[in-house]
């Protein structure tokens, strides 16, 4: 605007000190009217180009003060994101150099049958005995009495699953220093066979022994599917 007041403040005095101004044999008035009024049209379609692009260009300088400012807010987010995945790598190197210097790596896993067809029960010793070693970690599983003996002090986890026919109980119990601690069962049913599995986490002291029975009068049944199975791990040292 102060472009304009500029402009036409310039004007007026182009007209006000025009030669032979009012001078009939110098100037024909009129047509000198004409020239001028022609002259304020074109500055005035002039003045209202440069306040549009005026407009625009504080339009744009907005547009960038905006983006500038979301810039730096994503700025200041990436840095909070990096401190955190910083944060986060540290932990896992940690739990890496724990998990490999001379923490203790315990976990086995084991099926009922090692070959062939194995019906287990009804019997006097109920004691599962599971043959078929898939991985023994630490040695804590023997497979020739079927019992895990704790190494170290700590949170263990268990698991186990059971399969038979409907002609017997079909289950089994996970034993603690010989007490119950969790089981699968299924009593006599119409059905030709049930399975069922189970699992538990348990705190143990070094030489505690876990180990399955059967339940009284029950039967279980296994062949190289691996359907009767035991397995656990140390979760953690306590």
């Amino acid at each position: 605007m102060e472009f304009r007041a500029l402009c036409l403040l310039t004007l007026l005095g182009l007209l006000l000190v025009e030669p032979g101004f009012g001078q009939d044999g110098d100037m024909y008035i009129p047509n000198w009217l004409k020239d001028k009024v022609d002259l304020i049209t074109n500055v005035g379609e002039k003045l209202k180009d440069v306040e549009a692009l005026e407009a625009r260009l504080n339009a744009t300088v907005d547009e960038l003060a905006r983006q500038k400012t979301e810039v730096d807010r994503l700025s200041k987010e990436n840095e909070g994101l990096q401190a955190r995945l910083n944060a986060t790598e540290k932990e896992i190197d940690a739990l890496k150099q724990n998990g490999t210097k001379g923490g203790p790596q315990i976990a086995f896993s084991a099926s009922l049958a090692n070959s062939g067809e194995i019906y287990k029960g009804p019997c006097v010793d109920k004691t599962l005995v599971f043959k078929r070693v898939f991985s023994n970690i630490g040695n804590g599983y023997d497979p020739n009495t079927g019992v895990f003996t704790a190494s170290v002090n700590g949170l263990y986890y268990f698991t186990f699953s059971t399969y038979g026919y409907n002609t017997h109980v079909m289950g089994a119990i996970l034993m603690k220093e010989g007490v119950r601690q969790i089981s699968t069962y299924d009593n006599l049913s119409d059905d030709g066979s049930d399975s069922s599995s189970n699992s538990v986490v348990l705190q143990l002291a070094t030489g505690d022994k876990v180990y399955m029975e059967l339940w009284d009068n029950g039967r279980v049944f296994d062949n190289h599917n691996g359907h009767t199975t035991f397995s656990g791990f140390l979760v953690f040292p306590a």
